[in-house]
């Protein structure tokens, strides 16, 4: 069904029916409602090309990826998030734009990308404390929302981010009272607002339960498999070892899980662990019970959210920036159990 079909089906104008479909202010709610529902029953969608002529836009939204071996976007993870987010695009006839850059032509790539007009707008992963990208696409105009938050900028932005401190100090109030008070964190790249947060939730938890903050329990780096492994190996060697350990990802914790079972140890009886991010769709965190306790949060979720929140902008582009939190569950699983004697 083209648009004239369903136009004629609705016996509306084909414009009617062409700025309904595109969010336009000046169509009524019910209207709105009754195209958009005969689009769906008979399965008419839009023509990328023709709706970006008629409303002057690209129809389509950027992620730039830089290729670093210091990155925590560059990871799996971001597959789950992208594929959310592909869910809510593809839904409004919007396409998706991936530029991979080297860390040093990010801005370039920003800047040809307004200039060429490639996209209406971009998502942003992966924000540090202080994020040169927040200032220069408020330069550019380009409508943009941050997966994530930069705690060091002060000017209003779009955001949607998890709750990373709220999240860990729940897990490291759980753990303490389980009665664990040698608790080590292996985070990822702290100068990332999300591993700046949740370090300063357990510094906050351990603070409050008058218990010190050790040095040679914390680590930091880019969230891989052999960060976990090494970190707790490392650990494990230290005359008071660790007996419980928060990781910031799934991925670390099987690293983390890997040097617990070579040290002859048991998980959840001699070192408890909690991991955040267990709800990948690529990697299931056991199937009848969990395999980790995990502070939950879902990462395509966050792709479709963020999606929606950039869409709703670029419609609305004089809006005023809008701010999503989203709180983690804490899901107990095999992987924690009371402190050691």
């Amino acid at each position: 069904m083209n648009l004239k079909q369903l136009s004629e089906l609705l016996g509306l104008s084909q414009t009617t029916v062409s700025r309904a479909l595109n969010g336009y202010p000046e169509v009524n709610q019910k209207t709105r409602m009754r195209v958009q529902e005969a689009a769906r029953t008979h399965g008419y969608r839009p023509n990328t090309r023709a709706k970006g002529l008629a409303t002057g836009r690209s129809m389509a939204v950027g992620h730039v990826i830089p290729i670093s071996s210091n990155h925590e976007m560059v990871n799996p993870v971001f597959g789950d998030f992208i594929a959310g987010a592909g869910e809510t695009y593809s839904k409004s006839g919007y396409d998706m734009v991936l530029s991979v850059v080297p860390d040093g032509d990010e801005e370039k790539a920003y800047r040809d990308l307004h200039k060429r007009k490639t996209v209406d707008g971009v998502i942003v992963h992966g924000p540090h404390m202080q994020d040169f990208r927040i200032p220069l696409l408020r330069e550019l105009n380009m409508p943009f929302v941050v997966h994530g938050r930069a705690s060091e900028v002060t000017e209003p932005y779009s955001w949607l981010d998890v709750n990373n401190f709220s999240a860990f100090r729940r897990a490291a109030s759980f753990l303490m009272d389980l009665g664990h008070r040698r608790i080590a964190l292996i985070n990822g790249l702290e100068d990332m607002d999300f591993a700046f947060r949740r370090r300063k939730a357990l510094e906050e938890v351990l603070l409050d339960r008058g218990e010190p903050l050790r040095a040679d329990l914390m680590r930091s780096g880019e969230m891989t498999e052999a960060l976990g492994y090494t970190s707790l190996r490392e650990m494990l060697a230290l005359p008071n070892p660790p007996t419980a350990i928060l990781t910031s990802s799934m991925i670390t914790a099987i690293g983390v899980r890997r040097a617990i079972e070579e040290a002859g140890l048991k998980m959840g009886r001699d070192v408890s662990v909690i991991t955040h991010d267990d709800d990948l769709s690529y990697l299931n965190n056991g199937k009848d019970e969990p395999l980790f306790t995990a502070t939950r949060s879902s990462v395509r979720e966050a792709g479709r959210q963020s999606a929606k929140l950039l869409l709703d902008q670029i419609a609305s582009p004089t809006q005023e920036p809008v701010s999503v939190l989203l709180e983690a569950d804490l899901i107990v699983g095999k992987s924690t159990g009371p402190a050691p004697n």
